[in-house]
């Protein structure tokens, strides 16, 4: 029930010869685990990254140390980061990333539970968009619900004509 978009976006990259490759925080890698769960997926799947910790994501996508500091890691300025750096290291067709707070620990008043920023960057178009999912979610389902984001996001920018920004709250 839930692959249906993943399916979609899997059959997109296939078709179109179209790589992906995915910078992951808050989801640990379950990103990466259902695009590779699609057989096949040695076709389209480049190169994933858990860049969990400010350091992975200083070394392995580029991100300025200066940037995590001055907005952190759960920001639109990182996620933007993780997708260009994402881009430029692996030179894939779409970087999709991910970076956001799970829970239940971690949340502030600014940035709740819940909170996640996705970024996808292809053709030039970058998307990030903010979700708010209920805090009160089992965090295994959290990381679930933030994977399923992403791939919807990335089906949205490749359906874009034009690069934009958006907000969505559930």
């Amino acid at each position: 029930m839930f692959d249906w978009n993943l399916n979609k976006l899997a059959k997109f990259l296939k078709a179109n010869k179209l790589t992906i490759a995915t910078a992951e925080s808050c989801t640990g890698g379950l990103l990466s685990s259902r695009l590779t769960d699609i057989s096949g997926s040695s076709d389209f799947v480049k190169l994933n990254f858990v860049t969990y910790a400010y350091e992975a994501k200083e070394e392995a996508l580029g991100v300025s140390h200066e940037l995590l500091v001055k907005y952190s890691a759960v920001s639109y300025e990182c996620a933007k980061a993780m997708a260009e750096g994402l881009q430029n290291r692996t030179n894939c067709d779409i970087a999709l990333c991910t970076t956001g707070i799970a829970g239940p620990t971690g949340g502030s008043k600014e940035k709740p539970v819940g909170t996640i920023y996705i970024s996808a960057l292809y053709k030039g178009k970058l998307l990030v968009k903010k979700y708010n999912l209920p805090p009160k979610l089992p965090r295994k389902l959290m990381k679930f619900m933030f994977t399923q984001k992403a791939i919807d996001t990335a089906l949205e920018v490749i359906s874009q004509q034009s690069p934009q920004e958006s907000q969505d709250t559930y």
